[in-house]
């Protein structure tokens, strides 16, 4: 609601008017008689709440080679194509994600160690190359026990996330592949998470234990964190396994399962070897393509949602 405004008043001027009376506004005198006018009150300043604030997508899966990496930066890197900003968060002690950007986490001096466990600014460990990366190192695998001492341990993740927030319009965060504190911490600062699932049996019996955490996650901690979608990886069509796999997901999780179908290719292999994403590796193959339809899947559906 805008603030109220002081309006001028239409009345006679007495001839003598009394001393203690406003007066808004003053018939015109003449030139040798000062005008009294009301000034509008200014414009209320916009509710910081009001501000740009990015979106928050945790990737997860507590089984590992599912393709989580291989997802969180090509998609952040479509999205980066599409004209957003993007940051992605390597939380994986693994350094996966660091690694297929050309950064060797055995060097570098401060990592998301560091600001979950001493508070350091995450701007002080994000290196800029396709996209902004927050980088991982093997100190990582430390941070779930020096955490578990810390009062507020799973929103050390969130806390720190404030300090950038307003500067991207996707923050993308690679969890290990547990379901342990630092994916937890994930959660905890998300809007949403993505599963990347592989098209075999065994791999989808994990999605019930993952929906499991999130709903204790609902409860205590972040009342806002869903599923954002599922996305087939490592797909082979030819196969009526890779099938049937597809058609479990769709069966049990209706609409969350992306259209697109990441399918099995060496690109994805050979990129990291040379620090790159597929989509900079290989522009114009198809690997690069599925990404870029995803990241339109992901941006509709985010559209969707703020016009519901």
């Amino acid at each position: 609601m805008g603030l109220s405004r002081i309006l001028p008043r239409s009345r006679p001027v007495a001839d003598e008017p009394a001393a203690d009376e406003l007066v808004a506004e003053v018939e015109p005198q003449p030139e040798s008689a000062p005008h009294l006018r009301a000034v509008p009150a200014p414009e209320p300043a916009p509710a910081a709440e009001e501000q740009m604030m990015a979106k928050i997508i945790a990737f997860a899966n507590q089984k590992g080679g599912v393709a989580k990496t291989t997802t969180t930066l090509n998609l952040g890197v479509a999205l980066r194509e599409m004209g957003n900003r993007i940051l992605v968060v390597d939380l994986d002690p693994q350094g996966n994600l660091t690694m297929s950007q050309g950064m060797n986490p055995d060097a570098i001096e401060r990592s998301m160690f560091d600001v979950l466990v001493h508070r350091v600014p995450i701007s002080d460990v994000i290196h800029t190359v396709e996209v902004d990366i927050a980088v991982a190192s093997i100190d990582l695998a430390g941070a779930e026990l020096s955490l578990s001492a810390l009062i507020g341990r799973e929103r050390a993740l969130e806390k720190a996330l404030v300090e950038v927030r307003d500067r991207y319009e996707y923050i993308l965060i690679d969890t290990p592949p547990s379901l342990g504190l630092l994916t937890i911490n994930a959660f905890v600062a998300a809007d949403g998470v993505i599963v990347p699932v592989q098209c075999e049996y065994l791999s989808l019996r994990g999605l019930v234990q993952l929906e499991n955490t999130l709903a204790m996650v609902r409860e205590n901690l972040n009342s806002k964190v869903h599923v954002e979608g599922i996305v087939p990886t490592m797909y082979d069509g030819r196969t009526l396994h890779a099938r049937e796999a597809i058609e479990i997901l769709e069966e049990h999780f209706g609409d969350l399962v992306y259209d697109t179908r990441i399918r099995k290719t060496v690109r994805y292999a050979e990129a990291p070897v040379k620090g790159s994403s597929v989509l900079r590796y290989d522009p114009s193959g198809p690997a690069a393509q599925a990404y870029r339809d995803l990241a339109k899947e992901v941006l509709d559906g985010a559209q969707a949602r703020e016009h519901a």
